[in-house]
C-alpha cells in the first residue's frame, strides 16, 4: 500500500494557505483604515511585538531585501511607531523596536474583527471543535 500521507499533508496545506490568503481581504482593509498605514507597515509592526529586532531580521520576516526594509523602518519611524538604537553587540547593526505609539496602533488592530469565511462558520460543531484541536497541534509543534 502506498503511502499518501506526505501528499495529503501538502495539499491541505496548500488548501489552508489558500482558504487564509484568499479570505483575508476585508479584515486588511480595515486593518488600513484604522492605523492609516499600508499593510506591510502593519505586518513589520507585528513582528516586532515580541522583541526588538534588526533591519536584516526584520528584512528576511517580511520577505523582503534590506532597502525594502529600511524603508518600511523609516516610514514607521516618521510615524514615531518605531526606534533605532545601537545594537549593544555590533556598533555597524542598529535594532528596531516598537514604541508606545507602536504598541498602542497593534492595540486597536487587535480589536479588529477577523470573521472566518462563511463556509467555515456553518460547520457542525462536532467538525469545528476537530478542526480547531487539529490546527492548534499544529500551531504547537
Amino acid at each position: 500500500m502506498k503511502d499518501t500521507a506526505p501528499q495529503d499533508a501538502e495539499r491541505a496545506w496548500n488548501i489552508l494557505v489558500s482558504l487564509v490568503m484568499n479570505t483575508r481581504g476585508d479584515w486588511r482593509r480595515k486593518v488600513i483604515e484604522a492605523t492609516g498605514l499600508p499593510f506591510s507597515r502593519a505586518r513589520a509592526l507585528w513582528r516586532l511585538e515580541s522583541e526588538p529586532r534588526t533591519l536584516a531580521e526584520l528584512a528576511y520576516e517580511l520577505s523582503v531585501d534590506a532597502p525594502a526594509a529600511t524603508m518600511i523602518v523609516n516610514d514607521l519611524e516618521v510615524h514615531g511607531l518605531v526606534t533605532r538604537t545601537p545594537h549593544p553587540e555590533s556598533r555597524r547593526t542598529k535594532l528596531v523596536a516598537l514604541t508606545t505609539a507602536g504598541r498602542q496602533v497593534l492595540a486597536s488592530v487587535d480589536k479588529i474583527t477577523d470573521r472566518p469565511p462563511p463556509a467555515l462558520a456553518q460547520l457542525p460543531a462536532k467538525d469545528l471543535a476537530e478542526l480547531r484541536r487539529i490546527v492548534e497541534a499544529i500551531a504547537q509543534s
